[in-house]
């Protein structure tokens, strides 16, 4: 892949770096790098792409408008865009087991509009998670596309337990009949049986789609169960636990190929971005490698270890732990807001964000929760050993007094612990 930064378009006529071309982004650019070099970075959307996939981004293909789909394009020369998108195409169906992949879409909001123009007609009803217990805001949230072009409902999760509740779900979906059950989360810690609620869709007449933007990679590597032999359609982001680019795709039987091909291009998007489309490449390549299924395992290893250590020390944690890569405490014994607590965290060196927890009395912008992803760090490299000390430095900014001094020293030890693990 040509890579641009001071390399020549032609011999002797050199590429100007950005801070000859412009220093004011190239400052931002080295804050974010500080940033994201020496503090903890546990949002768990967000990942560490690899040198190759961000040298794919930032290639060439950054030029191509390729229009169409591959040896079907509206534009002359797309000879080698042809062969990039046939390679991530082919490198996502092997890596899920697919029968037909689509990997335009733009992002993984972009997917499940696709999707929704795929199986449904405007005013058609959809069942998902309540977005309050976890769903995403895709998935029928009354602010969004999903909940002001289709008749949206949700499901709950228990009031106790906070699991999803499959018989309640069942007896919703009969008395419902929607057209579309949508299975996945943002904000879910546990495995998401997918056989069941297959089977709640036979016995409704319910197409079956099922979002794995967050837990992508984990299925990729082995340790989270494959929603394949159940679903209809598939949509996901490939950043995530997937380790690419920011983007998304979507996979689903050959049956509703040509209506999900369609409902991308010309449906909701026109030209793909190749730049883009290369670097999922290259991010399907690496998860096809052995080492990602050992990073994939080890992430639910950190997870689950950051979780009991959590316990341990007293705070409440949703569900009482986590199956994948996430985490979510309820703060409201802390005498803290979700808000509150990201801050702090934040200022201690520890990247988190607010959540919401089911019916939570507080609004979206101040939370009684907070999310905690082990994605980035298990990236970095660090281990089990690794999540004690984290679950300590978390239990003392959130328990501590908050005073400067006290988060600049635990700032200064989350520094200590990143250099250890340099990007």
């Amino acid at each position: 892949m040509l890579q641009l930064q001071n390399k020549p378009y032609k011999e002797g006529v050199s590429v100007n770096p950005l801070a000859q071309v412009d220093p004011e982004i190239q400052e931002v650019l080295k804050a974010e790098i500080e940033r994201e070099r020496f503090r903890l970075q546990m949002i768990a959307s967000e990942n560490f792409s690899s040198p190759a996939v961000l040298e794919a981004q930032g290639s060439i293909f950054t030029n191509k408008y390729a229009e169409g789909y591959p040896n079907a394009r509206y534009y002359q020369g797309c000879g080698p865009s042809d062969r990039v998108e046939q390679l991530a195409i082919d490198r996502v169906k092997a890596l899920y087991q697919a029968e037909h992949a689509n990997v335009q879409a733009h992002s993984g909001s972009t997917a499940n509009l696709a999707a929704y123009m795929a199986l449904l007609q405007p005013g058609d009803k959809v069942l998902g998670m309540d977005l309050a217990d976890g769903g995403h805001l895709t998935h029928g949230a009354k602010f969004n596309f999903s909940g002001k072009l289709y008749e949206a409902h949700s499901y709950k999760v228990h009031p106790v337990t906070h699991l999803i509740d499959y018989e309640a779900l069942a007896k919703q979906a009969r008395e419902l009949k929607p057209r579309l059950l949508i299975a996945g989360a943002s904000a879910y810690p546990r495995i998401i049986d997918f056989a069941a609620m297959r089977s709640i869709c036979d016995e409704t007449g319910a197409y079956f789609l099922v979002d794995i933007a967050h837990i992508a990679g984990l299925i990729a590597g082995g340790a989270h169960p494959s929603p394949v032999p159940y679903a209809d359609v598939i949509t996901s982001t490939t950043h995530k636990t997937l380790r690419g680019p920011r983007g998304g795709f979507i996979l689903c039987r050959n049956e509703f190929a040509k209506k999900v091909d369609a409902a991308i291009f010309p449906g909701v998007q026109g030209g793909p971005l190749m730049h883009v489309i290369a670097a999922k490449a290259v991010a399907f390549h690496e998860a096809h490698q052995p080492a990602f299924k050992a990073y994939a395992q080890q992430i639910v290893s950190n997870a689950k270890v950051l979780a009991e250590e959590l316990l341990s020390r007293g705070f409440n944690l949703l569900t009482n732990g986590t199956d994948n890569h996430l985490i979510l405490i309820d703060l409201r014994k802390e005498n803290m807001t979700g808000a509150d607590a990201a801050r702090r965290l934040e200022e201690g060196g520890i990247v988190v964000n607010k959540n919401g927890i089911p019916d939570d009395p507080l609004g979206p912008r101040i939370t009684s929760g907070i999310r905690l992803g082990v994605p980035a760090i298990t990236s970095q490299g660090m281990r089990e050993a690794e999540m004690h000390q984290i679950a300590g430095y978390i239990d003392q900014v959130v328990r501590g007094n908050g005073e400067a001094a006290e988060l600049e020293k635990i700032s200064n030890s989350v520094r200590e612990l990143c250099e250890r693990f340099p990007l």
